[in-house]
């Protein structure tokens, strides 16, 4: 079937990541299209009810994360009760709904949604919802078209570059690439009412309530397959059941489940094999290619360096990727997989691929020098050192070290 329309980038996955991509290579004059299987932006962050926008700090008092990242979290709080700590350029007296001494805030699940949908239609990106990718062209190792199901059929869109986003590097992997997978914790968050507050309340009785952490008997492997991933939402589901299975009879009319969540809630699905994968003993290291900086979000500690090359898979091309399928392993891994380390990566693999549209080039070809400046005019940070822009805060302790 013929390309039903042809754009300039088309990215797969329409979560912080998949929107902070989109909204980039829109910015800079792109035709974006922005394709997404959910009716719901925001992925693990919204339909997952992952309602915390983790750190955009070290810990120590500096912030390491500005552009899209900075503007993603102060949009984040526009339909919700909660704004950034007063430190860190929020409102006096206003609620962060954690702590207060991080650069870090929580949102309301659905409100974000919202304001990413501002953003995207602001930015004049196409999007594409309840659309799944389910195959791709390719001509000479690169990915030149993708097949998208919905309600008018499976269609063929076209694009000069493509950004995977998918979160589990499903576009690489349907090119043939290859692919690194992870153990993943059987974890359970979701919405409810209760007559006593519980996790985290949202009014006087709506509360987030979580389940799971790292204990032996909630490890669950790794998710290969469609078998792999049902049987992880069910395994969350029993969890849930025998929360309230434990309820004295009486009390279940005042306790009660009202959301769960939309998407399993994996935090790591599969990772790229890039021409640079990060691993632990890159935290504090220096790269000349260089896009981005990412804090660890457990505790005050060495921030993360951004490598270009790992936005790059080793083996296909035409495409580059964004979020928390990007080429890191080990402790890497754990710190780039959350929402500010997303929209840092996205906005980079964002500007890299409309700039590989406008000189019809592979991405691997884009001059990194010429990204870097791009990235810094939109108020990015892009390197660790003071002189590239890290902005002194509000002092901050270390953070709780708890599994989100």
């Amino acid at each position: 079937m013929a390309s039903v329309k042809k754009y300039d980038v088309v990215v797969a996955g329409g979560g912080v990541a998949g929107c902070a991509s989109a909204v980039a290579a829109a910015r800079r004059g792109a035709k974006v299209a922005l394709i997404e299987k959910q009716c719901m932006l925001g992925g693990l962050a919204t339909s997952g009810m992952i309602y915390v926008y983790l750190p955009l700090c070290d810990g120590y008092g500096h912030m390491t994360a500005s552009g899209l990242a900075w503007e993603m979290m102060k949009r984040s709080v526009e339909y919700g009760p909660f704004s950034t700590p007063p430190g860190w350029m929020g409102e006096t007296g206003g609620d962060p709904g954690i702590d207060g001494k991080r650069f870090q805030c929580c949102f309301s699940p659905g409100g974000f949604n919202l304001s990413l949908d501002r953003m995207l239609a602001e930015a004049g990106v196409e999007l594409w919802l309840d659309s799944r990718v389910c195959g791709v062209d390719t001509k000479n190792g690169g990915i030149t078209a993708v097949k998208v199901a919905n309600d008018s059929g499976v269609v063929t869109v076209g694009a000069k570059c493509f950004v995977d986003a998918t979160g589990g590097a499903y576009l690489i992997r349907l090119a043939g690439g290859e692919v690194g997978y992870n153990e993943n914790f059987k974890a359970a968050w979701w919405f409810d009412v209760a007559e006593h507050p519980q996790q985290f309340l949202f009014t006087e009785k709506l509360n987030l309530r979580r389940l799971g952490n790292l204990k032996p008997e909630w490890l669950f492997g790794e998710c290969r397959n469609g078998r792999d991933v049902t049987r992880f939402v069910r395994e969350s589901w029993n969890m849930i059941r025998a929360a309230y299975d434990e309820l004295p009879e009486g009390e279940r009319k005042n306790n009660y489940p009202v959301q769960l969540p939309a998407m399993p809630q994996l935090r790591k699905i599969a990772r790229i094999d890039a021409l640079y994968t990060l691993a632990d003993a890159d935290q504090g290291g220096r790269f000349e290619d260089s896009v981005g900086v990412v804090s660890d979000w457990r505790r005050a500690a060495p921030v993360w360096e951004t490598p270009y090359r790992s936005l790059l898979p080793r083996e296909v091309r035409g495409v580059l990727t964004a979020g928390r399928c990007i080429g890191a392993k080990g402790q890497a891994w754990e710190v780039f997989r959350v929402i500010p380390a997303a929209a840092v990566t996205g906005e980079a693999a964002g500007v890299a691929a409309a700039m590989a549209a406008e000189r019809s080039c592979d991405p691997v070809d884009v001059p990194v020098k010429e990204l870097r400046t791009s990235l810094l005019k939109n108020g990015c940070i892009v390197d660790a050192a003071p002189e590239f822009g890290v902005q002194d805060a509000a002092p901050a302790e270390q953070a709780e070290n708890v599994e989100y």
